[in-house]
């Protein structure tokens, strides 16, 4: 009799993120779920107690990792400020562009997806939208510091310029023909500042 696989929850739980990464929450079958994870459906409910718990495990991870990714680029490093924020911008561009998926931002997709059917989901959103907003906000109170934006200039209404800007070129780049206008409307936004 062979020994029984080990179960790393963590490992389980990126591999759901993937699959309601790729196919949303509505679309993905507990059978996928299975298949993916390598786990009967019975060890797999035992587990996470039901598809929607790992959703849920699977969007905070979700926020933990991939969303994250962002905020660390906003806040790190010794670029400008302007640059940091071109960078960030267009890291998420040329991210979403070379997944041959073009599954976008999972967060985007759940609210788009979720919002009104789901508060669980949707606070966790909102969480991960407000975490990248105080990023955004936090980066252009820097950039006021330092004089490279304008003292008079409001950060927190820049902030959610900057986070629906984000929201935007996320949904443009699951059916744009290549960068083009998603790089023109990340200098437009940058002049504005």
């Amino acid at each position: 009799m062979g020994r029984p696989k080990q179960f790393d929850p963590e490992t389980a739980v990126e591999q759901a993120m993937q699959v309601f990464w790729r196919k949303g929450y509505g679309d993905t079958t507990p059978q996928d779920l299975v298949d993916a994870l390598g786990m009967g459906k019975g060890s797999l409910y035992h587990a996470f107690g039901s598809k929607h718990g790992l959703f849920e495990l699977s969007l905070r991870h979700y926020g933990d990792t991939q969303a994250k990714a962002l905020t660390d680029l906003l806040t790190e490093g010794d670029d400008s400020v302007k640059e940091r924020l071109r960078k960030g911008l267009e890291l998420l561009v040329e991210m979403d562009l070379a997944d041959p998926d073009r599954r976008g931002c999972m967060a985007v997709n759940t609210a788009a997806e979720l919002a009104v059917a789901d508060e669980t989901a949707s606070t966790l959103v909102r969480g991960m939208f407000a975490r990248t907003e105080g990023a955004f906000q936090a980066l252009i109170e820097e950039g006021k510091r330092s004089g490279e934006i304008a003292p008079d200039r409001d950060a927190a209404t820049i902030a959610s310029l900057l986070l629906n800007t984000t929201i935007g070129l996320r949904v443009t780049a699951r059916v744009a023909d290549g960068p083009d206008g998603m790089r023109r409307t990340i200098r437009a936004v940058l002049d504005l500042l």
